[in-house]
């Protein structure tokens, strides 16, 4: 750990058969049209966007998220079909939930106060998705893009009852810390 600061953020990052079918998209993108960006973190619904925090304080910032999280409970998500912001973005489309959007709000409001972030226009206009490409999309392809990933299918449930901070590590984002939900 260094003095300076790393850049983290704070998702939903699904185990298992969702993660390993989300990811196995993004390989297929890969492959297809060598879109690869996507790549470099798990598959994840974001809450929280990239902040930078002192990377000596990381434990203090896993200990207010662990006791944030401790006081919500779990609730399901189902994720199905894919959708598109402009010709920058595809994704897996999350169907709208309450409980999603009040716990983003929430930690919105958690990290502007408790750990003085600063509010960012996603924490306010909140789009929650599971981002297949991006940032290597080339918008002259992007229908051809677009066509494909509309022959794929993706339907599922999930349970959510934790939520991760991940850290930028030599340019990839890795699952640092789970915070389980507690039994509210």
């Amino acid at each position: 750990m260094g003095n300076s600061p790393a850049k983290y953020f704070i998702a939903i990052v699904p185990e298992g058969k969702i993660q390993t079918q989300a990811t196995d998209l993004k390989n297929l993108m890969k492959e297809k049209f060598n879109l690869k960006y996507a790549l470099k973190s798990p598959a994840h619904i974001t809450l929280k966007m990239p902040f930078l925090w002192n990377e000596n304080k990381e434990d203090i910032l896993g200990q207010k998220l662990e006791e944030y999280f401790t006081a919500h409970k779990a609730f399901n998500l189902i994720l199905k079909g894919f959708d598109r912001f402009g010709r920058r973005v595809i994704f897996i489309h999350v169907k709208e939930n309450t409980e999603l959007t009040a716990l983003q709000l929430s930690l919105s409001k958690f990290c502007k106060m408790e750990l003085k972030l600063v509010e960012e226009l996603s924490d306010r206009a909140y789009h929650p998705h599971m981002t297949i490409a991006f940032k290597d999309v080339k918008p002259k392809l992007f229908d051809e893009y677009w066509e494909f990933v509309k022959t794929q299918k993706f339907k599922e449930d999930y349970s959510v009852n934790n939520v991760a901070l991940l850290k930028k590590v030599d340019g990839r984002w890795e699952v640092l810390q789970r915070f389980d939900f507690g039994k509210v």
